[in-house]
C-alpha cells in the first residue's frame, strides 16, 4: 500500500484519474489508490473515448511538472506509443500571464531596489508566458535592449511537492507491478527531477548560454544571446534581446531571400560538434527555439534544457551515426549493445534482426523521408522491447535530432541528412584523432615503446630458456580437490553418525515395550541406556559441528 501523505493526496488523486481514464486502472489498484475513487470512476475505465491529444491537454491542466513529464515521455518510444508521443512532442508550456504587480515584486526582490534603478523602460506585457516563468522586453539604463526572464512566485515549492508525490508512486509501481519493473519509472523521475531543478535555477541557464556562445564562435551563421551576468540571479535572467523571426514563420513574414542551405549546414555541423566533440548540446532545438535574426544569423534561445555526453559515450555515438548513415546495420547493433545494460530477458537475435531491418529501411528512404531522430528513437524502442537499457544521453540525442530535423527542413527541405552525417562525422572523427595525437600523448607512447624495445629481448630469451629446460609451469586457480574430498568425507561421517543415533533412539523406543525386572528410572534398563547414549552422542555431534563450522569461517 502507498503511504498517503496529506500534502500529496490531491496529486495522487489526479494521477489516479489519469490512469483510470486512459485504461490503466490495474495500476491504480496495485498501487493502493483504489480506495480514493468511487464506483463511477471504475465505470469510466475502458469506455472512455480519450485520445492522445486529450491526454496531452490533461497534462497541461495539471501544471508545469506534468508538462515537463509529458515532454520527457515524448522521448521514450519504449514507454508511449507513436500517437501519444507525437501529441506530447507538441505540448506547449504556455499559460496565462501573471499580473505585472506579482512579477514586479519578484524583480524588486532580485534587484534589491526599484526597477527604475536598473531599467530605463520595462514593458508590462510579456513576450511569452510559461508555467515556470515569463519573459518581458526591457531597456537598460545604458540604452541596451534586453529580454528579462522572471520565475513565477512559489513555482519551485510546487514543483518539488509534485516531484515528491510522483517519486513515491513511481517507487511503488517499480516494486509491485510488472510494467514498473520493465520501465523503471523511478529512474525516469530522477531524470525529470534533475532537469527541472536545474531549469529552476536561472544561473545554470546563464552558464549554458555562455558555454554555447563559446562553442558557436567558429560558425559565422549562428549565435545566441549574450547574458548580463551581473544582473542574473536564481529567479531572474537578463540577456541580450534578439529581434528575429521563428524559422517556421519565414514564409509568413515574407522572408524568402536567405541562404537556407548554408544556414542548415552550419546548424547541423554545430550540433554534431556539440554532441560528439564538446559533449554539451542544446537539447531542445525545435523550430520555435531557433530565430532568424535581423543580421541573417540563426539565434538559439531557451537553454533551460541541455544535455551532456561523457567522452566514452561520444565515441560510440559517433560510430552509431556513421554506421546508420552508411547502412551497416550489424555494426550499428554491436555498438548499441556495447552501450547498454542487458537485462535477464535479453533477446539478442530479435534485437539484431530489428536493428538491421531498421538501418536497411532508412538507407532505402528518399532524401525527404530520412529522419535520424526517428531512427534513434526506433533503436531505443527495439532495445527496450528486447531487454536492453540505453543511457539517457542516447534518448536525449534522439529527441534533439528529431527536433533538429524539423528545423533543417524549414531552412533546406532538400538536405540529405545521411550524406551530411557521413561528411561531417568523418571530419569530426579525423579531428578527434588529431587531438588524441597530442605531443604529450606522443611522448608517453614513445617512452612505453622504448621500454618495450629494451626489455623485450631479455624477456624472450628467458621464456625460450625455460621452454628448452622444461621449466614452464602453469598455475590454475581452480577448486582445491583435496579440500573438497575432505569436506565430502566430513558430511558423510556426520550423516552416518546421525543415522546411528537415530537407530539407537528407534531401537530404544521399541525396547521400552518389553517388560523386564531390571529397570532404570522406571523404564527398562537397556532401553534407558540406549536413550542416554543417543542423547550424549547427539550433544557431541552438535558441539563438534558448531566448532568445526566456526573454525572454517575463521
Amino acid at each position: 500500500m502507498i503511504s498517503l501523505q496529506p500534502k500529496h493526496l490531491t496529486r495522487f488523486r489526479d494521477i489516479g484519474w489519469l490512469l483510470i481514464k486512459y485504461g490503466h486502472s490495474d495500476l491504480v489498484k496495485q498501487s493502493g489508490l483504489a480506495e480514493a475513487f468511487n464506483d463511477e470512476a471504475w465505470e469510466r475505465d475502458g469506455s472512455s473515448n480519450a485520445n492522445a491529444e486529450e491526454f496531452a491537454a490533461d497534462l497541461e491542466k495539471l501544471g508545469p511538472t506534468y508538462v515537463k513529464l509529458g515532454q520527457l515521455l515524448s522521448t521514450r518510444p519504449d514507454v508511449v506509443s507513436a500517437p501519444y508521443r507525437e501529441a506530447l512532442e507538441r505540448l506547449q508550456d504556455q499559460v496565462d500571464p501573471l499580473d505585472f504587480d506579482q512579477i514586479e515584486a519578484i524583480l524588486v526582490q532580485e534587484l534589491k531596489g526599484p526597477l527604475e534603478d536598473t531599467f530605463a523602460d520595462f514593458c508590462r506585457e510579456p513576450l511569452a508566458a510559461a508555467s515556470l516563468g515569463q519573459v518581458h522586453r526591457a531597456v537598460l539604463r545604458d540604452g541596451a535592449p534586453v529580454a528579462v526572464k522572471v520565475q513565477r512566485p512559489g513555482v519551485r515549492e510546487m514543483v518539488i511537492d509534485d516531484l515528491d508525490a510522483l517519486r513515491e508512486l513511481a517507487r511503488l509501481l517499480d516494486h509491485h507491478t510488472e510494467i514498473g519493473q520493465q520501465y523503471e519509472f523511478e529512474r525516469l523521475l530522477d531524470s525529470l527531477r534533475r532537469s527541472l531543478l536545474l531549469e529552476l535555477d536561472y544561473r545554470v541557464e546563464a552558464a549554458n548560454y555562455a558555454s554555447l556562445r563559446k562553442a558557436l564562435e567558429k560558425y559565422p551563421h549562428l549565435t545566441t544571446p549574450l547574458v548580463k551576468q551581473e544582473l542574473t540571479t536564481g529567479r531572474m535572467l537578463v540577456m541580450e534581446f534578439i529581434d528575429g523571426v521563428k524559422v517556421t514563420e519565414l514564409e509568413e513574414a515574407g522572408i524568402g531571400r536567405i541562404d537556407g542551405e548554408a544556414l542548415a549546414e552550419d546548424l547541423f555541423e554545430a550540433y554534431l560538434h556539440q554532441v560528439l566533440v564538446s559533449g554539451f548540446f542544446h537539447a531542445d532545438p525545435h523550430p520555435g527555439n531557433i530565430l532568424l535574426a535581423a543580421d541573417g544569423r540563426l539565434a538559439m534561445i531557451d537553454l533551460g534544457m541541455v544535455a551532456r555526453v561523457p567522452p566514452r559515450l561520444q565515441a560510440n555515438l559517433l560510430k552509431v551515426l556513421l554506421t546508420i548513415a552508411e547502412g551497416r546495420g550489424e555494426e550499428t547493433a554491436d555498438i548499441v549493445l556495447s552501450m547498454g545494460y542487458r537485462r535477464r530477458n535479453f533477446d539478442k537475435e530479435e534485437f539484431l534482426r530489428r536493428i538491421c531491418d531498421l538501418v536497411s529501411d532508412n538507407r532505402d528512404l528518399s532524401v525527404n523521408q530520412i529522419s535520424l531522430g526517428r531512427v534513434l528513437f526506433e533503436i531505443q524502442r527495439a532495445a527496450a522491447e528486447t531487454g536492453i537499457r540505453l543511457p539517457q544521453s542516447f534518448t536525449m540525442l534522439g529527441k534533439t535530432l528529431l527536433n533538429l530535423d524539423k528545423t533543417l527542413r524549414c531552412l533546406h527541405p532538400e538536405m540529405d541528412l545521411n550524406e551530411a552525417v557521413s561528411n561531417h562525422v568523418t571530419a569530426i572523427f579525423r579531428r578527434r584523432t588529431r587531438n588524441e595525437m597530442s605531443l604529450g600523448k606522443l611522448y608517453q607512447s614513445l617512452i612505453e615503446m622504448n621500454e618495450l624495445a629494451t626489455t623485450l629481448p631479455s624477456r624472450l630469451n628467458k621464456i625460450l630458456r625455460m621452454l628448452s629446460e622444461n621449466e614452464i609451469r602453469v598455475n590454475v586457480d581452480a577448486i582445491d580437490e583435496r579440500q573438497l574430498v575432505e569436506g565430502i568425507q566430513k558430511v558423510a561421517n556426520r550423516i552416518t553418525i546421525g543415522l546411528l543415533l537415530a537407530s539407537l533412539i528407534i531401537g530404544a523406543s521399541l525396547m521400552t515395550q518389553v517388560q523386564t525386572s531390571w529397570t532404570l528410572l522406571g523404564y527398562p534398563a537397556i532401553a534407558t541406556v540406549f536413550f542416554l547414549l543417543a542423547a550424549i552422542g547427539a550433544v557431541v555431534l552438535i558441539v563438534n559441528t558448531l566448532l568445526s563450522d566456526r573454525q572454517s569461517r575463521d
